[in-house]
C-alpha cells in the first residue's frame, strides 16, 4: 500500500485546495440527498396528518416544498461544481504525472532504451495513469465525502428523532458496510486485475494486427494474430463478468442491510411515537433519511473494487519515478570552450556487464576539419564509439573529451548543442515535413529547409507528394526506410554541430545517390567542425579525409 499512498499524496498534494473545495461540495450533495428525502418524507407525513385532522387548509405547504426545490437544485449545483473541480484538479496532476514518468524513463541507460519498444512503454504508462486517475475520484474523495456526510447525519438523527434511533444506523450500516466492502475487496481484486492486464494485452494486440497486417499476410499469419487479440478479448470479457458478480455480492449485502436498518428505523420511529417522544413526522424523517444513507456507500464500493490495478500502477509508477539519474551530473554551462581537437579518446574501454568486451583502449584523436569514416568488421564496435561520444554510454576505462574539456562535465544542452548523433535506427513523429526539420532549429524558413533537402536528395521527392506540408505518419510511415533516413539526417544537418556522428548514413542508397548525400553533408559541415561516421561502403571511405580501423578485442 505504500506505493499508492505516495502517489495519493502526489496527486493531492499538487492540487489540493480544488481537491479540498470539491469534496466539500460532495459532502454537499450526499447531506442534500439524506436532507431531500427526509424532509420530503416530513412533508408527506405531516401533510397527510393534518388533511386527517381537518387542519389541511391550515397547513403550511410553501415552505417546505420550497426546502425541497432548493435541495434539489442545490444538489445539482453542488454535483457540478464538484466535478468540475475534482476532475480539472485531477486531470492536471496526472498530466504532470505523465510528463514525470517520460523523464524518469528518458533516464534510462541508453543500452536499455534501445531495446524498449515505444509503443508498449507508452501504452504502458498512459494505462498506469488512466488507472490512477480512479484513486482520487473514486475512492479517496467519495470515502472523505461519505464519512463527513454519515457523521453530520447521525448528530441529525440523534437531534431531531433520538440517540436510539442514530446508535441503531450507525451500528447497521457500520456492520453491513464492512462486510459488502470485504466482499469486494476478496472477491473483486483478482477479476479487476486481470481486466486491466487483458485490456492491456488486447490493445496492444489489437495494434500490433492493425500496424503489421502487411508482414502478417506475407508471413501466413494473420489468423493466428487474430486469435490471439480474440484470446485477450474472451480474457477480458470474463475479468468484467467476474468482477460485476462480485460487485452485485456486495450490492446484494448492501441491500439486505439497508432494508434491515430500514426496518429497524420505522418500528424504532414507531415506538417513539408511541412513547410520546416524538410526532409522526419526526419519525418519518429517521426512517427515509436511513433510506438515504445507504446510497452513500455505492460509490466508495465502486472505488474498492478497482483497489487492485490501482495498487500494482502506483507500484509500477513509483517504480519507473525512482528511476536511475542520468549518467552524467551536468555542470555550470560554458558556451566558450574551444580547441582544434574536436574529440579525442584516450585508452577508451567499454563493455556491458553482462557481456563480453566491446572495445579494449581504443585512442583516436578527430581534428577540425577533419572526416574520419571508422572501419571494421561488423561487431567490432564502431557503432558503440558513436555512442559514446554522444554520450550515451559510459566508458569502462580510459577517457572522452570534446572541444579539449572531458566529456562528462559538459551539461545535457550544451553537449547536444555541439555534437549531433544520427544512429541506425532515427525516431521520426508524425507531422509534416516541415515540422519535422523545424525540430532541429524552429527558426529555419522554408528556402533553408528545401536546401537541406536538396542536400540529401529527398527534395524532388517531397515535392512530387505535396511539399513541405507533406505528412508523413508515426515513425516516417509513408517513407521508404531510406527516404526516412534522409529525413532524419537533414533534420541533423539542420542543426550544424561542431561534431556530427553518423551510423552508415548513406546505407541502403545506390552509389550516385549516395555520393549526392555525401556531398551533402559536406556542404552543411561547419569549417571549424568534424565529421565520425561508422562506414561499410566505399563512397563513405572515399568521402572521408581519413579512415581509422577499429578492430574487435581478442576476447570476442
Amino acid at each position: 500500500m505504500r506505493p499508492l499512498l505516495r502517489i495519493a499524496c502526489r496527486l493531492i498534494g499538487e492540487e489540493w485546495w480544488p481537491l479540498l473545495r470539491g469534496t466539500l461540495l460532495a459532502v454537499a450533495v450526499l447531506a442534500a440527498g439524506v436532507a431531500l428525502l427526509g424532509l420530503s418524507g416530513w412533508f408527506i407525513t405531516a401533510a397527510g396528518l393534518a388533511g386527517l385532522a381537518g387542519a389541511g387548509l391550515l397547513f403550511d405547504v410553501f415552505r417546505p416544498s420550497a426546502g425541497v426545490r432548493f435541495l434539489a437544485l442545490g444538489r445539482t449545483a453542488a454535483r457540478y461544481g464538484e466535478r468540475m473541480l475534482t476532475h480539472d484538479a485531477t486531470l492536471k496532476s496526472l498530466a504532470r504525472l505523465r510528463v514525470e514518468l517520460l523523464e524518469a524513463l528518458s533516464k534510462n541507460p541508453f543500452s536499455r532504451l534501445a531495446n524498449l519498444r515505444a509503443g508498449e512503454q507508452l501504452n504502458r504508462i498512459l494505462r498506469d495513469v488512466d488507472t490512477l486517475d480512479g484513486l482520487v475520484l473514486r475512492l479517496i474523495i467519495p470515502f472523505a465525502a461519505a464519512t463527513l456526510a454519515l457523521i453530520g447525519a447521525l448528530v441529525a438523527l440523534w437531534l431531531l428523532v433520538g440517540l436510539s434511533l442514530a446508535v441503531w444506523v450507525l451500528a447497521g450500516f457500520g456492520t453491513g458496510s464492512v462486510a459488502a466492502l470485504a466482499v469486494v475487496i476478496v472477491r473483486a481484486r483478482k477479476p479487476a486485475r486481470q481486466a486491466f492486464s487483458a485490456q492491456n494485452a488486447l490493445r496492444l494486440r489489437a495494434i500490433d494486427l492493425v500496424a503489421g497486417r502487411g508482414e502478417w499476410l506475407v508471413a501466413g499469419e494473420t489468423g493466428l494474430r487474430t486469435d490471439h487479440a480474440l484470446a485477450a478479448e474472451r480474457k477480458l470479457r470474463d475479468a468484467f463478468v467476474d468482477a460485476d458478480r462480485a460487485e452485485r455480492m456486495s450490492g446484494l449485502v448492501m441491500s439486505i442491510t439497508e432494508t434491515i436498518v430500514s426496518g429497524g428505523a420505522l418500528l424504532l420511529g414507531a415506538w417513539l411515537v408511541i412513547e410520546g417522544k416524538v410526532d409522526p413526522a419526526v419519525a418519518a424523517i429517521g426512517f427515509f433519511a436511513t433510506l438515504a444513507l445507504a446510497e452513500i456507500l455505492g460509490p466508495i464500493r465502486r472505488g474498492l473494487a478497482e483497489l487492485g490495478p490501482m495498487t500494482d500502477a502506483a507500484r509500477r509508477v513509483t517504480r519507473m519515478l525512482d528511476a536511475p539519474q542520468p549518467l552524467v551530473a551536468p555542470s555550470a554551462a560554458t558556451t566558450s570552450r574551444s580547441s582544434e581537437t574536436i574529440l579525442s579518446f584516450e585508452s577508451v574501454s567499454f563493455g556491458h556487464a553482462e557481456g563480453a568486451r566491446i572495445l579494449d583502449r581504443f585512442s583516436l584523436d578527430l581534428a577540425a576539419g577533419e572526416i574520419v569514416a571508422l572501419t571494421g568488421a561488423s561487431g567490432a564496435g564502431k557503432s558503440t564509439i558513436l555512442q559514446l561520444a554522444a554520450r550515451m554510454h559510459r566508458p569502462t576505462g580510459g577517457a572522452i573529451s570534446l572541444l579539449g574539456s572531458p566529456i562528462e562535465t559538459w551539461s545535457e544542452t550544451e553537449l547536444r548543442g555541439q555534437a549531433a548523433f544520427l544512429p541506425q535506427r532515427s525516431a521520426l513523429l508524425a507531422g509534416t515535413v516541415r515540422e519535422t526539420i523545424r525540430l532541429a532549429d524552429p527558426q529555419l524558413d522554408d528556402g533553408a529547409i528545401w536546401a537541406l533537402l536538396s542536400s540529401v536528395a529527398l527534395d524532388e521527392t517531397v515535392a512530387a507528394r505535396g511539399g513541405l506540408d507533406m505528412r508523413i505518419g508515426e515513425a516516417g510511415s509513408g517513407l521508404s526506410g531510406g527516404e526516412s533516413r534522409r529525413l532524419a539526417l537533414a533534420r541533423v544537418l539542420a542543426r550544424r554541430p561542431r561534431l556530427m556522428l553518423l551510423d552508415e548514413p548513406t546505407e541502403g542508397l545506390d552509389r550516385e545517390t549516395a555520393l549526392r548525400v555525401l556531398s551533402g553533408i559536406h556542404r552543411h559541415m561547419r569549417a571549424n567542425g568534424a565529421i565520425l561516421l561508422a562506414s561499410h561502403r566505399a563512397a563513405e571511405r572515399e568521402f572521408a579525409t581519413r579512415c581509422h580501423h577499429v578492430a574487435a578485442p581478442a576476447s570476442v
